[in-house]
C-alpha cells in the first residue's frame, strides 16, 4: 500500500505555522511528513526560509509519525555536520527520520562565497558526501581528501540503527546514478510517464529501498482560484529545468518564470474537484511506495480540511 505524506514547505510559511500544519496533517490521516531544506525562498512572494534541522526536531517531538527532509551536503553543509545533525535527530526519535541527499541549487549554496561547481563536479561531490555520512553513521573514524576533505572525524552520539540515506533525483539519468549508493529514492512531478521513467530507471540500475514521490498541488474552490495560487506561489516551476540549479536569487527565478496556464498545469496539479485531483495524483504515484502532497497555496488549513473530508479517502481508494 502506498503511504501518503504531507509536505511542509519552509519557503512559504514560518516554522511556527509549519508545526501546526504538520500536527494537523497527522490528525487528519496522513501517514508521514517531509520538509524542504532551503536558505532562501524560490520567489519573493513566498517570503520564508526557516532552518529545517531545528524545525524537524521540534516537529518530531510534537508528532508520532515519521518526518524526513531533502538536503544538499557539500557546500552550505559540510557532510560531517550533516551527518551529526541526522544522527542527533535519529537518536532522539529512533526509526522516524530520513534524509534524501541532492546535489543542490545555487539559490541556497552561493551564500558560502565559494564557487558554484559544474554539474559533474556537484554530482561527484554528492557521492563523496554520501559516503562520508554513511561511514560516520556506521561508527567509523573518517578521513577524506579531494572534493570533500575530512580529518579524523567520528560521531560520538549515534542512533542504534543508522537512518536511511536516500537520493534525490529528477531525471532517469540521475536516478540510475544514485542507485549506486542510496537507500531509496525521492523524485518530484505530476506527469505519470515522467515519474514512471524515473522510478523504473532507479530500479533497473539496482536501486533498493523505498521509492517516494513529491507532488505539487493547488486545490481551491474554483480552478481560477487554484491557478492564481499556483501563479503567485509556484511560478518558479515554469523556469526551464536547465536554469534551475544555477540561479542565485528569488528575483532571478521571477525573471525567468513563464507562468502561463499551460506551463503552470505542467508543473502543478491544479483543480477544484477532489476526485479529479486525486485521480491525477494516483496516476503519477502508481508504483511508488510513498507520495507526499505539497499544496502550493498559502491556506494550508483549508487544504488539510479538504484532505480529511475528501482527498485522502479518495486517494486511499485509488492507490
Amino acid at each position: 500500500m502506498t503511504r501518503i505524506g504531507f509536505h511542509a514547505s519552509h519557503e512559504q510559511h514560518p516554522p511556527s505555522d509549519l508545526l501546526e500544519f504538520v500536527r494537523t496533517a497527522e490528525q487528519v490521516g496522513f501517514d508521514e511528513a517531509m520538509c524542504s531544506d532551503h536558505f532562501a525562498p524560490w520567489l519573493t512572494s513566498q517570503g520564508h526560509s526557516g532552518f529545517a534541522w531545528s524545525w524537524i526536531a521540534a516537529a518530531l517531538a510534537l508528532t508520532r509519525y515519521p518526518i524526513g527532509l531533502v538536503t544538499a551536503p557539500g557546500q552550505r553543509y559540510h557532510p560531517v555536520i550533516a551527518a551529526q545533525a541526522l544522527a542527533t535527530v535519529e537518536e532522539m526519535f529512533p526509526g522516524r527520520t530520513w534524509a534524501a541527499l541532492g546535489s543542490g541549487e545555487a539559490l541556497n549554496e552561493h551564500v558560502t562565497g565559494d564557487a558554484w561547481p559544474s554539474k559533474p563536479e556537484r554530482d561527484e561531490r554528492l557521492v563523496r558526501s554520501a559516503d562520508v555520512m554513511r561511514r560516520l553513521l556506521s561508527g567509523e573514524k573518517v578521513n577524506a581528501d579531494g572534493l570533500v576533505r575530512v580529518h579524523e572525524a567520528r560521531l560520538w552520539t549515534r542512533p542504534e540503527i543508522p537512518p536511511p540515506i536516500l537520493g534525490a533525483a529528477i531525471s532517469p539519468r540521475t536516478a540510475a546514478r544514485i542507485a549506486r549508493w542510496a537507500d531509496g529514492m525521492i523524485t518530484v512531478g505530476g506527469d505519470p510517464s515522467a515519474t514512471r521513467r524515473t522510478r523504473e530507471s532507479y530500479r533497473r540500475a539496482g536501486g533498493t529501498g523505498r521509492t517516494l514521490l513529491q507532488v505539487h498541488v493547488s486545490l481551491a474552490s474554483t480552478r481560477e482560484e487554484a491557478l492564481a495560487a499556483a501563479r503567485d506561489q509556484w511560478a518558479q516551476g515554469t523556469v526551464p529545468p536547465r536554469l534551475m540549479p544555477d540561479l542565485q536569487q528569488p528575483e532571478d527565478f521571477e525573471r525567468h518564470a513563464d507562468p502561463t496556464d499551460a506551463k503552470l498545469d505542467a508543473a502543478v496539479i491544479i483543480g477544484s474537484d477532489e476526485a479529479e485531483v486525486a485521480g491525477r495524483i494516483a496516476a503519477a504515484a502508481a508504483g511508488f511506495d510513498g507520495v507526499f502532497l505539497h499544496h502550493v497555496g498559502t491556506d494550508q488549513r483549508a487544504f488539510l480540511q479538504r484532505c480529511e473530508d475528501h482527498l485522502l479517502p479518495e486517494l486511499r481508494r485509488l492507490l
